[in-house]
């Protein structure tokens, strides 16, 4: 046999040791009250039959009246004259309620002309009204009637007891007795051979009971009946409480308890051996347990992984479901271990240990498997209600995200469920068909028009989606008011809008792609054409010392305008791409900006062109790299000197406003901007359309880019020819 069946097998003995023992010790808590008695006559069951023979003798002999004894003894107090006096009312209030009752019989007998019908009510009436009048004027009147109730009690009770005596199971009446009143010395007993209590002693009785003040059990004490709660029979006993002497015996011969003696002896001894060898299995299986190890048997097995892909709510769930029926389980098998036919010992007994052993089982496995996931707070966020309640909270937030729209539909649903409802009503009540079609009319019917009409409308919208997102931009949807569908009508405008656009933006990147690759192509062959051009010129023996230095001239200054190119065309891409890091450093802008300036101070003295540099006399702090917005003066200055229209002023200014930094630079261009001057941003776009100039194109991109990068902004402006460029960066206080 496989060493993994032969685990399973030990491991469910030891459950079933387990149910066994369990099962036993909850039958002992179950039971024991029954079982731990000296013998049956202390047990709960003899009491019980024990008392109700003490009833039936109390009630047949010991406090037993005739009727007329009991007639007799009834008795009037004041209380109960005016409590009937007063049990309806006032004398006011009752003439005036027995008035109310009769007259709409009087008045339908007069309405119909039946004389004698209202005689007869108005007799019925008058009579009762002078019978209260009298119960209110003698205590008499009154007495008697109650007295007539009570003989009518007594009557009842006669027969209640009568009833109650011959239902009694005579069987039960085996006992023999012999009491005598103390107050009275009256005496009760139906072995007329004896003389006194102790002639009914001896060894032929199968119990014995005495009652004397020198007893264990005391006097006997015969109190007020309560067998017929109904009829008030206490109030017709001469005396309430009797205290009786003497004894009450049970013989053995033809004893109907004889049989009842003998099976609880039996069950006792067999519920005590159960009891221990419960006990003994629950040892034996802890310290059999400690030697197999069950608990790492279960935890070691393959099937946790597939119990573990279940919610953890689930899993405890299924966990204390499993624990209630496992507790009843054995609750109802220990139920068992107190009889004889012990459930083992029988198929079906077998059967159901068998069950409750399996679901025991079942519940520790589960426990041993869910322990440590117990306390695992991040398994709860994945519980099945949890993600229940999640969605349906989505559902809930999603149906009223627009919550006019939600209210909207509720009502309509509302509306129309209270005239499927109504049209109901009017099959069952057909008196009810005029006001169910005037609420149609006024209420239902404009709802389903107006319902019909958005309906129409949503479809019109989904009609222009389709139409949309085939690429047909048709005319746009009409869309009044406020409601949901107005505003996704409103939207879907939009869109066509934005898909107009996005359509233009796109050509116009198609556009800018294809100059961008036709002026990088041409920037970088004009200095590489240059480079070869002139590499084979030397290559030839008739070129003179001379020629040969101003090629080589002519060389070194295009290879170093191409590696220039490169560069800004690497450092350009890095910015685009995030790569580039800054090393920022609270820097003064308006000495970076005249350092920058200083730089250009021999190129500006050799143009035409005037600089004008307007800055305040304090410093101008930011945050900011100082090298990389070095970079952006440059490339800003060095396009003024490239582009600007011979002898004219390029003005560049410092300001500061609002805690921004505005650095501006203002020049009249020697070419013609056009109309799309934005497109001054893009890489490899110059003003000199015919690129005839030194400019790589890149000025402005890198520019540009290192503003963006220290969260600023940098704009450009075109009037005509007059070009304006703005930076505007936050200032540090």
């Amino acid at each position: 046999m496989d060493t993994k069946w032969k685990n399973r097998i030990k491991v469910f003995g030891w459950v079933v040791l387990i149910t066994f023992g369990l099962s036993g010790i909850v039958s002992i808590l179950e039971n024991g009250h029954w079982y731990f008695k000296k013998d049956y006559f202390h047990t709960e069951e003899f009491h019980a039959e024990f008392e109700e023979f003490i009833n039936y003798l109390s009630i047949s002999e010991i406090n037993y009246l005739s009727k007329d004894e009991l007639k007799n003894n009834i008795k009037v107090t004041k209380e109960e004259i005016e409590e009937h006096r007063t049990r309806y009312g006032s004398l006011s209030e009752q003439v005036a309620d027995i008035k109310s009752q009769y007259e709409y019989q009087i008045d339908e007998a007069k309405a119909a002309e039946n004389e004698d019908v209202v005689k007869l009510y108005e007799q019925q009436r008058d009579a009762k009204i002078k019978d209260i009048m009298e119960n209110f004027k003698s205590d008499e009147h009154i007495e008697a009637k109650i007295v007539k109730e009570k003989e009518k009690q007594v009557n009842n009770f006669v027969k209640e007891r009568q009833r109650f005596l011959s239902d009694y199971d005579p069987n039960r009446l085996g006992f023999n007795y012999y009491l005598v009143d103390l107050n009275t010395k009256d005496l009760y007993s139906n072995v007329r051979t004896v003389d006194r209590p102790e002639d009914l002693k001896g060894k032929s009785n199968l119990f014995t009971r005495e009652y004397s003040s020198s007893s264990e059990e005391g006097n006997l004490v015969i109190n007020e009946q309560d067998l017929f709660t109904d009829y008030d029979y206490d109030e017709y006993l001469t005396q309430n409480t009797k205290y009786l002497q003497g004894i009450i015996t049970l013989p053995k011969e033809g004893s109907w308890l004889q049989k009842q003696v003998d099976d609880f002896e039996k069950r006792q001894s067999f519920f005590y051996g159960i009891s221990v060898a419960s006990i003994l299995m629950l040892v034996t299986a802890i310290i059999w347990g400690r030697r197999l190890h069950p608990i790492k048997m279960i935890t070691s097995s393959n099937k946790k992984n597939i119990y573990r892909k279940l919610p953890i709510d689930i899993r405890l769930g299924s966990i204390v479901i499993c624990m209630f029926f496992a507790l009843m389980a054995i609750v109802m098998n220990a139920q068992n271990y107190d009889h004889l036919a012990f459930s083992i010992m029988y198929s079906d007994g077998l059967f159901e240990f068998l069950i409750t052993a399996f679901v025991v089982g079942i519940t520790l496995v589960q426990g041993v498997w869910i322990y440590r996931d117990v306390n695992n707070k991040p398994l709860y966020r994945d519980a099945f209600i949890i993600k229940s309640a999640r969605w349906v909270y989505r559902l809930v937030s999603d149906a009223f995200y627009n919550r006019s729209v939600g209210i909207q539909i509720m009502l309509l649903l509302l509306v129309i469920f209270l005239s499927g409802f109504g049209a109901a009503v009017v099959f069952f009540q057909p008196m009810a068909f005029v006001v169910y079609c005037i609420l149609f009319l006024f209420f239902t019917l404009p709802v389903l028009i107006y319902l019909f009409k958005r309906i129409g409308y949503f479809n019109r919208i989904i009609q222009h989606s389709k139409e949309l997102a085939a690429g047909q931009m048709e005319q746009d949807l009409p869309h009044k008011g406020n409601s949901a569908l107005a505003m996704l009508a409103g939207n879907l405008n939009l869109l066509k809008y934005g898909v107009k656009t996005s359509k233009r933006a796109e050509a116009k990147s198609e556009r800018l792609k294809t100059e961008l690759i036709t002026n990088v192509s041409h920037d970088l062959r004009t200095p590489l054409t240059s480079i070869i051009t002139y590499t084979e010129l030397l290559k030839s023996q008739e070129v003179t010392k001379e020629d040969q230095n101003a090629y080589l001239e002519i060389i070194d200054r295009k290879s170093k305008r191409l590696k220039i190119l490169i560069d800004d065309l690497f450092e350009v891409s890095k910015m685009a791409s995030g790569n580039l890091e800054l090393v920022k450093h609270k820097v003064d802008i308006v000495q970076l900006l005249q350092q920058s300036m200083a730089e250009y101070n021999e190129t500006i003295k050799e143009s035409s062109l005037t600089f004008r540099l307007a800055t305040p006399n304090s410093p101008i702090y930011a945050h900011v790299d100082g090298q990389k917005m070095w970079r952006v003066f440059d490339n800003l200055i060095g396009n003024a000197l490239k582009y600007s229209m011979e002898n004219t002023r390029v003005y560049v200014s410092v300001s500061e406003e609002n805690e921004k930094i505005i650095v501006s630079f203002k020049n009249v261009s020697k070419y013609e901007l056009g109309g799309n001057f934005e497109e001054l941003f893009e890489r490899f776009k110059r003003g000199d359309t015919s690129r005839h100039t030194d400019g790589s194109g890149l000025g402005l991109a890198i520019a540009k880019s290192i503003v963006d990068l220290h969260e600023g902004s940098m704009d450009i402006d075109v009037d005509g020819d007059l070009f304006k460029a703005t930076i505007e960066l936050d200032a540090v206080i």
